[in-house]
């Protein structure tokens, strides 16, 4: 297992690997720069656990750090860096990849901090932006659009499927979705019209029984990838004779159509080609690109607000440990300073002033470091100041 191995050439390291159809990102961390593999390193880690040569894909790699590597992947748990803008089967995936590594001890503070606020941005572009709102494939939209516009309600309509391929397989995914429950798939293949049947639950019929269910037909959806049209106007003329006076709205998502357009001019028949679909899906996908600036904007946002968090925490802990540490030496002085024989009738009133003596030299000694610390607070080279200044006073 890639986390596994990870874990073990660099065991003071965080990692989370997400792996989807068109991406394989390996995000790693630590609590110092110092820890950190280098590039080299990290390429040598991906090439060497695939058994590739470093030189054939040394040039596929693309590196990001601190900043720019926080918001790629708040970009991508929201959805707008994926081959569909605001798809959200990509967070899904980001979800699954953090899961993953966090159950086998492989993500770690600096992971749960990053990933856990990427799924809050990932709300708020959601919740903030309609990027997600309009659907943008062919299917979606003949179901959700174009159908869900037609008809009140899909559980009492006689519904059929014609095609049990990709096309008709996310059909069925949408009309389930929607409340439909008297689906009917049809197939040549009469093997994969069962088998296509029998995972979403719903009845598949032989291809010969086509023109009776098209005569009890409410909704008909036509997926094949027949090069002519399986539906001539003369055979649904002889179709319509046998249907009562329903109306009929027929989505015939196939190119070339399955259904000839003279269907369409017929008494009760509502016909629209995939042309028709994919001007709709043009125009979401419009609305979805405009969208980008804002989410963009709230991405922007967080990253600045979970990279101050971190700067305030590490800095804030090298301060208070470098003021504790100052604290402990500067008592333990006191305390030897003041059990030598010639203290031991030293006043209260004596004693305070020599304290505060103390104290008001370790402002000084500390001032010029934690000034230093302070100014470093947001700059790129932080990790490594804060790094050599807790190996410089040994702090732990």
């Amino acid at each position: 297992m890639a986390l596994a191995a990870f874990r073990e050439k660099f065991p003071d390291c965080e990692c989370v690997l997400l792996n989807t159809c068109n991406r394989v990102e390996l995000y790693v961390g630590s609590q110092t720069d110092i820890e950190l593999p280098t590039t080299t390193e990290l390429i040598e880690f991906v090439t060497g656990f695939h058994n590739e040569s470093i030189e054939e894909f040394e040039s596929h790699f693309l590196k990001l750090e601190a900043k720019p590597a926080i918001d790629h992947l708040f970009s991508v748990a929201s959805s707008i860096d994926s081959i569909v803008l605001g798809e959200t089967q990509i967070s899904a995936q980001v979800h699954e990849a953090y899961e993953r590594a966090t159950s086998g001890g492989y993500a770690g503070p600096t992971m749960h901090a990053a990933f856990q606020h990427a799924n809050q941005v990932a709300k708020r572009v959601i919740n903030e932006t309609e990027i997600h709102r309009r659907r943008i494939s062919v299917p979606s939209v003949a179901v959700s659009e174009i159908a869900s516009d037609f008809f009140e309600r899909f559980d009492d309509k006689q519904i059929v499927v014609i095609g049990s391929g990709e096309m008709g397989v996310e059909t069925l995914q949408y009309l389930k979705g929607a409340g439909a429950t008297k689906i009917t798939i049809v197939n040549r293949s009469e093997d994969k019209a069962n088998a296509v049947a029998e995972k979403f639950s719903v009845r598949a019929m032989p291809w010969e029984k086509l023109d009776s269910l098209l005569a009890d037909a409410d909704l008909v959806v036509s997926t094949t990838g027949a090069s002519q049209p399986i539906m001539t106007e003369s055979r649904y003329r002889a179709i319509a004779t046998n249907r009562s006076k329903r109306t009929l709205l027929i989505l015939d998502l196939a190119v070339p159509r399955d259904f000839e357009a003279a269907i369409g001019k017929m008494p009760g028949v509502y016909l629209y080609s995939v042309d028709d679909l994919q001007a709709v899906c043009d125009r979401n996908r419009t609305f979805r690109e405009q969208q980008l600036p804002k989410a963009q904007r709230i991405i922007g946002e967080e990253s600045e607000r979970l990279l101050g968090d971190w700067n305030h925490r590490s800095s804030g802990a090298t301060i208070r440990a470098l003021r504790d540490q100052a604290d402990q030496m500067k008592q333990t002085e006191l305390i030897r300073l003041f059990s030598k024989q010639v203290m031991i009738d030293s006043t209260p009133e004596m004693q305070a002033e020599i304290g505060a003596a103390f104290e008001r030299l370790i402002n000084k000694m500390l001032h010029s470091p934690l000034q230093s610390i302070r100014e470093v607070a947001q700059s790129e080279n932080r990790d490594t100041f804060l790094s050599v200044l807790r190996k410089l006073f040994q702090i732990r």
